[in-house]
Order: C-alpha cells, then sequence, then structure tokens
C-alpha cells in the first residue's frame, strides 16, 4: 500500500491492503488488486472493563474494509493507544498518547461500561481527555454507553459515579448512543460508522450504497436466562444448585436463591432460564440428578462477550 499525502488525508494505492510509504500512488489499471484510496484513522478509546467492545470495534471496521473500501476509494484504520505509541519521557502518559497518537486520527469512537478510568492530571480519565481533545478539533466522535447487566460486588463506586457524571454532561452537549449487548452494540457500531463516512468523509453523487451487513453469529438469550448466567460465573464453583424437596424448589448460585417467594410463576420463569443456558450449552448437567449444573466453556465465553471478567 503506497501513499501520497493531499491536507489532512493520506491517499494510499493499496495493494492487498498491505502498507509500504512513497512520494507518489496512482491506479495501475493493470493490477486488478490495486486502487487508490484515502485512509481515515479510527482511534478507539475506553476505560478497561470494555475489551470485548474493543475487539468488536476493530472487527467493524475491518469489516467496513471488507465491503466498502474497493468501491468507495476509503479505507478506515483501527488506531489505540496500545498499538499505535511508543514509550516517550517527554510528556505526561496521556499527553504522549495525544501527541503521538490522538492528534492524527480523523474519528474517535468511546466506549464505557461501569468505569470512567484513570484521571490524567488534567481531566477525570484519558478517555475523557481523548474526547475533549478530539472535540476541541472539531472532529466527529461517536460515544457508547452499555446498559449490559453487571455484578454489583465488581463494581467500584467511585469508578461508576465518576463514569454516570461524565455521561450526563455529554448528554447535555450532544447525542450519545446505548447498547444492551455485544451483538446490539456491533449492528449499532457498523450502521453509525456507515453514516459518519458518508456525512462527513465522502462524496455521495453517483457512488454505491454503503453495505451493512444484518445478522450476528451471537445467540439471543434472555433477560432471566442472562441474570441467572451472570451471576453464576461471578461464583467461585461455576455451579447452579436446582433441589426439589417438600417446602418447595431452589435454583441457587453465589449465594443466592432465585426462587426466594415461592411463587409459582417465579418459579415457571427461573426453571425456563435454566433450561435456555442448557439448550444453549451455557451450562451442563453434573451427575445425574439434574441438581447441579455448571457453566460450560461457551458460557464462560459469552460473559466475556458482554464484558464480564471471569477467573480462569
Amino acid at each position: 500500500m503506497d501513499c501520497t499525502r493531499a491536507g489532512h488525508h493520506a491517499f494510499w494505492q493499496i495493494k492487498l491492503f498491505t502498507a509500504r510509504p512513497r512520494k507518489s500512488c496512482r491506479y495501475d489499471k493493470e493490477d486488478a488488486m490495486t486502487f487508490q484510496a484515502t485512509v481515515l484513522n479510527v482511534m478507539i478509546a475506553s476505560p478497561g472493563d470494555v475489551a470485548r467492545e474493543r475487539v468488536i470495534a476493530r472487527d467493524v471496521i475491518l469489516e467496513w474494509n471488507a465491503i466498502n473500501a474497493s468501491d468507495r476509494s476509503l479505507v478506515l484504520m483501527p488506531v489505540g493507544w496500545e498499538s499505535h505509541s511508543t514509550p516517550s519521557m517527554s510528556d505526561r502518559p496521556q499527553a504522549v498518547i495525544n501527541s503521538q497518537v490522538l492528534e492524527h486520527c480523523d474519528v474517535l469512537i468511546a466506549i464505557f461500561w461501569t468505569r470512567l478510568g484513570t484521571p490524567t492530571g488534567e481531566f477525570a480519565s484519558g478517555t475523557a481527555e481523548e474526547i475533549e481533545k478530539h472535540l476541541a478539533a472539531e472532529k466527529p466522535a461517536m460515544i457508547y454507553f452499555s446498559n449490559a447487566p453487571v455484578v454489583p460486588d465488581s463494581i467500584n463506586p467511585g469508578q461508576y459515579q465518576a463514569m454516570t457524571e461524565f455521561r450526563d454532561s455529554l448528554m447535555q452537549r450532544g447525542l450519545v448512543s446505548m447498547y444492551d449487548d455485544a451483538p446490539s452494540f456491533r449492528n449499532d457500531l457498523f450502521r453509525h460508522l456507515s453514516q459518519t463516512v458518508i456525512r462527513d468523509f465522502t462524496e455521495t453523487d453517483g457512488m454505491p450504497e454503503i453495505a451493512v451487513p444484518t445478522q450476528s453469529d451471537d445467540p439471543a438469550i434472555g433477560d432471566a436466562a442472562r441474570e441467572l448466567l451472570l451471576a453464576t460465573v461471578s461464583d467461585r464453583s461455576g455451579r447452579i444448585m436446582y433441589l426439589k424437596y417438600i417446602g418447595g424448589t431452589d435454583i441457587s448460585t453465589n449465594g443466592r436463591n432465585f426462587v426466594d417467594d415461592r411463587n409459582p410463576r417465579t418459579l415457571a420463569r427461573w426453571e425456563s432460564a435454566l433450561e435456555e443456558l442448557e439448550r444453549l450449552g451455557f451450562i451442563s448437567e453434573r451427575g445425574t440428578k439434574r441438581e447441579v449444573f455448571a457453566v460450560t466453556d461457551r458460557g464462560y465465553a459469552y460473559a466475556e462477550s458482554l464484558g464480564v471478567i471471569t477467573e480462569s
């Protein structure tokens, strides 16, 4: 991939999406795998509790390129401080990231769940500083907040309060996006990214529509089943006890009995949740009496896809 620059953006001659800069570029009609394109740097910013979403954001950017780059003559480059910064003692850490990475980015994607991040000395967190600097440069920023369930004991109250205060301040200044789970985040981000690229970086006359994928491989799961799974992956043994006796039925894990009111409808709800988790392969029976169920590797993986940190 060869490059020259005109104004703020880079223009590249693309060959199989591998890059080596040079001073000029042109389209070689004899090489069907070569085309000239503008490259936009897309920074992914977040605290440390949304690792799954950071992976999804990179996947979405690469998927956008696979579908649209050739037709649009436009390539999106996923950028993060962990991959694009180098050690330097020239300034405080966040200032180094700003100068090495942020200032060269065209679009910013910021993602939050329960944390705001570590203060930088000038702003409430590194991610907050990146957002404010990016907005001050009048560049587009897409900011996301997760509504995914979380185990209460895993929340840092100070971090959660700081995050909600920052979220509320942003909502007074512009439009942010909320999402419930990893599949909805993926779909929303692809659509929003496509709309942002069309609005801010492309000429639309005579150009093809940007393609947006509509399906996801992530399994659908009910609210009760998700709540039961998240409680179980937080249990040290990763097990659900399903016990029937004369006085009633218990479905319990991590110190909580989900059938604590002896209401038949409550029992039906959590028995259905148990069956759903087993059907999805997220739990499996241990023993022969269907009294003990354990989270499977698939179950732990799904919980991690929701941003839950599980112990290996």
